[in-house]
Order: C-alpha cells, then sequence, then structure tokens
C-alpha cells in the first residue's frame, strides 16, 4: 500500500509541473532585443537589416544576449550604417545589464520584470561630421515587463539615455503584443513550429525634439533552435517613412 502510494504521489507531482511548465517560447518584439528569456549560460545571436524605403543605405544591427544565470544576463548590439557611396561605418556600440527581480510562472504563462542598466559608446570610425548624438557616449537605465499566456505574450519595455558632455539625452519605449497563429494548442510532447503575427506601438524621443510615435506589424517564424522574423515600420509622427526590417536569430 505505501508503494502504491508512493508510485500515485510521484505520478501527481510529474502531472502538476507539465501543467505548470512553461514553454521556454522565444517570441518577442521585432524592435527590441530586451525582452528575450535567457537560460544560464545560453546566449542568443541575432542579425537585423533595416531598410528605409526610398532611401539608398540601410543598417545592419548585430545583437548578442548572455545568460549570466537564470535571473541576470548581458545584451549587446552593433549596429552597421550601409550607404550607396561605400562610407560605410559601424554606429554605436550598446551595452545593458538585465536582472530579473519579479517571475511569476502560473498555468500556461509567465509575467516577469526586469531592470535594464548600461552604456553607449561611439567607435572610433564614426564620420567626423556627425551630430554630438553619435560622437558622445551615453548611460541608460530602464525597464521591460513581459506577460505570457496562452497564444498571447506582451512585452513593455522603456529606456532613458542620459548623454555625457554635449550628448543630448534620449529615451524609447516599445509595446508589443504577439499571438500565436499556429499551433492553436501545443501538442503534448515537444515544441515543433510555431507562427507569431507581431503588433507594437512604438516610440523614438530626443532632447529639444517631440517623440516620434511609430506602429510596427510582423511575423515571427519560430524552430526550437532558430528564429527568422520580418515586419514593416511606419512613422505616425514627424514625416511619413516606412522601414521595412528582417531579422533571423539563433539560440544556444
Amino acid at each position: 500500500m505505501k508503494k502504491l502510494t508512493t508510485s500515485l504521489s510521484a505520478i501527481a507531482n510529474i502531472t502538476l509541473l507539465s501543467l505548470l511548465n512553461v514553454p521556454n517560447a522565444y517570441s518577442m518584439g521585432l524592435r527590441s532585443f530586451v525582452a528575450l528569456p535567457l537560460d544560464k549560460h545560453g546566449y542568443v545571436v541575432r542579425f537585423l537589416y533595416e531598410h528605409i524605403t526610398g532611401s539608398t543605405s540601410g543598417n545592419f544591427h548585430t545583437s548578442t544576449a548572455y545568460g549570466l544565470s537564470n535571473d541576470q544576463a548581458l545584451l549587446f548590439s552593433i549596429p552597421y550604417k550601409i550607404t550607396a557611396n561605400d562610407e560605410n561605418h559601424f554606429g554605436e556600440f550598446s551595452a545593458l545589464y538585465r536582472h530579473t527581480v519579479m517571475q511569476d510562472d502560473f498555468f500556461s504563462g509567465t509575467a516577469r520584470l526586469a531592470l535594464l542598466a548600461g552604456a553607449i559608446v561611439p567607435l572610433s570610425n564614426v564620420p567626423s561630421d556627425a551630430s554630438d548624438n553619435v560622437r558622445e557616449p551615453a548611460v541608460q537605465a530602464g525597464f521591460v515587463y513581459t506577460f505570457f499566456q496562452g497564444r498571447h505574450e506582451f512585452d513593455i519595455d522603456a529606456l532613458y539615455q542620459a548623454g555625457i558632455n554635449s550628448r543630448a539625452d534620449s529615451g524609447r519605449y516599445d509595446i508589443s503584443w504577439q499571438y500565436r497563429l499556429s499551433p492553436s494548442i501545443y501538442p503534448d510532447w515537444g515544441i515543433g513550429s510555431e507562427l507569431y503575427v507581431v503588433t507594437e506601438l512604438n516610440g523614438r524621443w530626443q532632447e529639444a525634439d517631440e517623440i516620434t510615435h511609430q506602429v510596427t506589424l510582423g511575423l515571427q517564424w519560430l524552430q526550437p533552435t532558430w528564429v527568422i522574423e520580418g515586419g514593416i515600420v511606419k512613422n505616425l509622427t514627424n514625416n511619413n517613412d516606412l522601414t521595412v526590417l528582417f531579422s533571423s536569430r539563433f539560440h544556444f
């Protein structure tokens, strides 16, 4: 009888853990890299290309994230500007430390809050005629909040970047909603391919200028170790620029 009770208890515990298990999905907003979950010693490499329609230049971003622990991560990003006249150059190196201060896992979902802190460092080959904002460093701080349940995920992040010396202060926010189109229900064992639609409201601000609001629409195709995603960005203020972006991510 005691053996039977032990077996039933073990089965109940395994079942409960399975029900409470939150799939380690790789969905996130298209315009921000700070919400992605990372396991200890896990890392992600992302390649992103942005192109404003009608222009002859584009930006190629390389980003890396590394999990120091289950609640601490380092995030790095560096853009490379591609121009038609071959005056290509690297942009500003961005480094962020992310510390998850709250995580609540529940049935088929999770809620997380993390704080962000880091710096922006201009690189040596920034053109001499560039503005002070890309020739002087800045410190940055903010937060990211994620809520995921069922087929829905919401990511909200904000960063304030305080300029040093003559650099103007700046900031940004991203509010993203990801909805899983496929599969409608996760299988009992394992997670294969997933397809998400992404809708975002983004804002970019610089001292002495009004904030630029943007809307982003896109798709994400998730595989167990890699992701392909893309979308379009429409400015709602200042101008009517339309930007196309395409990204690939690799998870290790």
